[in-house]
Formats: structure tokens, sequence, C-alpha cells
């Protein structure tokens, strides 16, 4: 086994590697007045070069040592070390010139001092550069020997594309070889990178005859549109490529991946839209230094605003949720990205006014995000009771304790779904959104009250995303309720993105809408998810039609026949204001609903919501 420092102890290692520089240092000092005199030395300065070698060999390993290369690893160098190795070789090497000119008994001729300048840096960097290649394409190669090594065409040129095909080239037990890169930029195209080609456009894939000898094609275009995704996802699954991804800029931004792992080519990359731009100044400002709560903590949308207010800097981050299991996940991610340390898990039912009142009184919250709710349409339609406790009585629980202890702002997460409601889960939460704007007309206590809605979010629980998923992985069939039903949808991260923008822009007693882009078929999100599975629509895997549920529509409204939109300043971000008087009188009339609740039957139940909201169109039995 070859001679490695770096198995030793740390101080008997330290020494190895000084050994290793003092040899190169001494032989580069020797080989320089050979150059120097053409390999003739007169003997003036054979004796001059015995004399001295001491001394600049002693220099330039205190050089060293002062910029960390003793301890670090021989068989690890990049760019830094470069920098470091070259800094130090600079440093003494002006020195010993210095010492030439200004010192006494110096006499070494320029041209050797600058010879060995130049050897010296080369000696050292080709010694730690060989201790790398020995590591990666020897030691590391024999343990890849027998893994399998599948060639891969690389999507996108960029510095993206070259650090995974560097890390590929050099990781071959990773068992992937670039071969292929594709790129837009035709500047790039009959070019190298890292040795592999450039070949042209991804279009180029439909020319190539007879195809490359590739099984997989990675796209590395984390700043890509989504649009642009789908075009090369469609180009290479037609020729029967599997397609995967490097992660967005987006996941990237948050530190829970890395630039290098791969991953397959999710529906979120293909339906995401153009990053949006926020004003994270304001945003920050917004709960820096500030208790800030968040209901349902433990859900999809709860979840990620707990990510990103913890990284916001708040003071106190309460995150709570009646689920401890949920909770607990979020809490032990927090803590393993480094935002813990602020964060408050507290395991509380929101219709617990008693515990409610404890956590208030204990915190002090100043911003309540409420994102805890029963949304599952189909299953609140059947169990119409628990949504209006859950989702109106829990709201004005939280709601009017946020009064209560003088809390600056509180944000319902609301849905499109209360938009002229036909279900139970968008007529509870309207009802819930009207609370509110009677607890903003009442004057709320200085607190301002205000609702978002958007519409559904990818991968969320419950969601068509993970259910089609499922579905796929069964063999099928892939079910969807009706040719043509739409829906709205977003990243859990734009959403909850833009809801804080939403809660800077507020001023109390709005009702805010997302800008959800253009609506999408889910019969097209299902073939969509099929081919990105590698299968075909129809041989494969079979989509069924079962018909609408009760409670859903065909297609989700924008806008409530009795409100006008109004522009914010932020282009995603929309206003509603009632043109006419709404029931804001409501209290009484929830607080008798709530003594029945349980004595009534579910028809009664819904028409009584009714009462409480004309535009509502329930579903009976």
């Amino acid at each position: 086994m070859p001679f490695s420092p770096s198995v030793l102890p740390l101080n008997r290692r330290a020494f190895a590697i000084a050994a290793i520089y003092a040899a190169i240092l001494v032989a580069s000092f020797y080989l320089a007045y050979e150059v120097r005199f053409d390999f003739v030395v007169p003997e003036q300065y054979q004796h001059d070069r015995l004399r001295l070698i001491g001394l600049s060999v002693g220099l330039k390993l205190v050089a060293l040592i002062l910029v960390g290369q003793l301890g670090s690893m021989l068989t690890y160098f990049s760019i830094p070390d470069l920098i470091r190795v070259v800094s130090a070789m600079t440093g003494s090497s002006v020195l010993l010139f210095l010492l030439r000119f200004f010192g006494e008994g110096f006499a070494s001729p320029r041209g050797a001092l600058l010879t060995d300048y130049l050897i010296s840096v080369a000696g050292i960097c080709a010694m730690r550069l060989g201790t790398r290649l020995y590591r990666e394409r020897i030691t590391v190669g024999r343990k890849a020997e027998h893994v399998p090594q599948q060639r891969i065409a690389i999507v996108g040129a960029g510095d993206a594309g070259a650090s995974i095909a560097h890390e590929f080239a050099n990781s071959p037990a990773r068992g992937f070889k670039p071969v292929l890169f594709f790129d837009d930029d035709a500047e790039k195209h009959g070019k190298q990178v890292h040795g592999v080609p450039v070949l042209g456009a991804p279009e180029m894939i439909s020319r190539l005859n007879p195809p490359p000898d590739i099984t997989k094609v990675v796209i590395a275009m984390p700043s890509a549109t989504a649009k642009r995704i789908r075009e090369v996802v469609q180009l290479m699954t037609e020729r029967g490529y599997k397609v995967e991804t490097l992660p967005s800029l987006e996941e990237l931004a948050s530190g829970r991946v890395t630039a290098t792992r791969i991953r397959p080519v999710e529906i979120q990359d293909l339906l995401g839209r153009d990053p949006v731009t926020l004003d994270k100044e304001a945003i920050r400002q917004l709960v820096a230094g500030k208790v800030v709560m968040v209901t349902g903590a433990g859900g999809s949308i709860g979840s990620e605003l707990c990510r990103q207010i913890a990284a916001l800097n708040p003071k106190r981050l309460v995150m709570v949720d009646q689920s401890e299991g949920s909770l607990f996940l979020i809490e032990q991610e927090l803590a393993e990205t480094g935002l813990g340390s602020t964060a408050m898990p507290i395991v509380a039912d929101i219709l617990n006014t008693e515990r409610m009142e404890f956590v208030y009184s204990r915190f002090h919250p100043a911003i309540i995000f409420h994102a805890a709710a029963h949304k599952h349409v189909f299953m609140m339609e059947r169990q119409p009771r628990e949504a209006i406790r859950n989702n109106v009585m829990g709201t004005r629980v939280v709601a009017e304790l946020a009064a209560k202890h003088g809390a600056e702002a509180f944000i319902l997460i609301s849905t499109d779904k209360a938009i002229n409601p036909t279900s139970v889960m968008g007529a509870t939460k309207r009802l819930a959104e009207i609370q509110l704007q009677a607890l903003h007309a009442d004057g709320g206590k200085g607190t301002k009250f205000m609702a978002v809605r958007f519409g559904n979010v990818l991968g969320s629980s419950g969601s068509v995303v993970p259910i089609f998923k499922r579905q796929i992985a069964n063999g099928g069939p892939v079910t969807v309720t009706h040719p043509d039903v739409t829906r709205y949808f977003m990243t859990i991260p734009e959403a909850v993105a833009l809801v804080l923008q939403s809660a800077v822009l507020g001023k109390g007693g709005e009702i805010f809408v997302l800008n959800m882009g253009k609506p999408v078929k889910i019969v097209e999100l299902a073939r969509q998810m099929i081919v990105l599975s590698g299968l075909r629509v129809g041989d494969d895997i079979e989509i069924r039609f079962t018909g609408l549920k009760p409670g859903e529509k065909l297609f989700e409204e924008l806008q409530h026949v009795d409100e006008e939109h109004t522009a914010t300043s932020h282009p995603y971000v929309i206003r509603f204001v009632t043109r006419s008087s709404a029931n804001l009188n409501v209290k009484a009339e929830v607080e008798d609903l709530e003594k029945n609740l349980y004595a009534t039957e579910n028809n009664a139940v819904k028409e009584r919501l009714r009462c409480l909201i004309p535009e509502y169109t329930p579903h009976l039995d």
C-alpha cells in the first residue's frame, strides 16, 4: 500500500507533510541553479547553493505553515488550495529577492530565484494534484470497477452542467459517465466541457442517426423556465430516454439539497412559473425580531411558512398543531438546517380556548398566520359539522384572542373554493373570511385582519399529485373526475412567499388573491405524470373518468359575484374589495349554529350555511 500521510496521527501527519514539502523545495532550489546555468553550475555558485538552500527551504515552509497547508489533506486539492500555495511561494520568494538586494552574504542569481519560484509552485501543485488523481482514479476507481457506468447526456453546459460532469467524471462509484452535452447557446456548440463535447441544442437529439448510446438525460438548467423544461422533457421522452434533473434555484437556496444531486423530473418542474420577485426586505422587517405564530404548523402550508419565517430571524417562532407527529417532523427539520433555535413547538387544539389563551398569554405573538383547517373537499362534504367547528369556530377563537392580546396582524390562509362555494369546505372558509371582516369592522383593537386565497398547491397532502403518483406506482388506473375539469396550481414555496408578501401589503380588512396563472387540465396533468414515469398512456397506464364528487366544481372561480378587484404594488397579489355590505353580523348566528351543531342533520347544516352565505350552492343528499 502506498504511503499516505493522511492516515497518520495529527502531529505525525503534519511532520510527514512538512517532510514531503521540504523534499520538493530542496529539489526545486537545487534544480533552479542547474536550469539557470544550463546544468553546468560554476563552482562558486555550487557552494552558495548548498549554503543558502536551508534558508530558502525554511522560509518557504514557514509560509506554507502560515497559509495552513500543513493541516490540509494532500489528496484534496482545489482552487483555494492552489491560491494558498501560490501566495506562500510568492511571499517567500519576494522575501528572498529582498535579501539578495539588501542583505549581506546572500548572492543567489536573480534567474535562479525566479526559476526556483516557478519550480516550487509547479512541484508542490504537481504533488498535490497527483495525490488527488491517485485517490480519485485509482483508489476510488478500484472500488468502482464493478459499478456499471450509465452513459448520460447533460442538457445545459453552464456552471451547473460543468459541475455535475466534473463530479461524475471524478466519482466513478456514482455510476454515471457523461458523454454528451446539449445547450441552447450556439457559442458553446462544438466545444468541450471537462472533455465532454457540446453537440448542440437539445433539438439536435432528433437528428442523430443512429441515436447516441445513452441511457439517461440529466437537465442541468436550474434557472430555466418551466416552459423550456417541458419542451426538453418532451423531446427526450419521445426518444425513449429517462429524464432527471438538478435541483431548482429555489431548492438550492433553501440549503436542503446540493448542486450535484440529481432527481427525477417532477410535475412541479413542468408546471412551475418564472421566479417571483419579492420585496424581501419588507418581508424581513415584518417578522424580524418579533414573535410569530403559525397554526397548523405541521401541515403542507404551515410547515413551509415555518421554514421561510425561521430564515427571517424572528424573535420566536411559535408552531401550533394538534398533530404531535407532524409537529415533530418540522421541528426536527428546522433543527437540522440550523434554524431551530427560535422554534417553539406547541401541541394544542385551536378549538381549546383555555389552551390557546395560555399560548397567547405566554408568548404574546405579534403576527399570526392561521393555516390550521380541514381542507379535503369530499371528506368535509360528508362531515360538515367538523368543517364548521374547525374552519369557522376555530378561526374565531384564535382571531378573537389575537385582538384581545393586541397582535399586530392576523393572516388567514383561505382558498379559491371560498368563491361562490359549492362545497362545505369552501363555504366554511368563506364564513371564516366574513368573521375576520367583521372583527376588522368592529375596530379589531388595533389588529390587522386579512385573508389570502389561493388554489391547489402541488404536492400538498390530499392534492392530486401524490394520489396520481400512488396510482401510477400501483399500475393504474389513474382516476380523473371529468375530462374537462381544471384547477389552478402553485408550488408550496411560491404560495407561502406570496402569503408573506400579502401580509406586508395588508392594511386590515382585505382579502388578497394570489395570481395563479393559467388553469391546468387535470387530465393533462395525469398524462404528463404518466410520461414522466417512463410509461405510455393507454398502453401501460389507463386514465379512467369517475365523475365529479359532491361539492366539486368543474372549474374554480377567481372572483365572487359581490367583489371587485384592485391592483396592488405586486403583480402576483390582487386585493378584493366587497362592493355591497356583506353579512358581517354573523357572530350571534354562528354561535346559535354551534349550540345545535351535533343535533342537526347534514342537509339542515348545509341549509343553515346557505342562510349565512347566500352565494353557497350546497349539495344535498
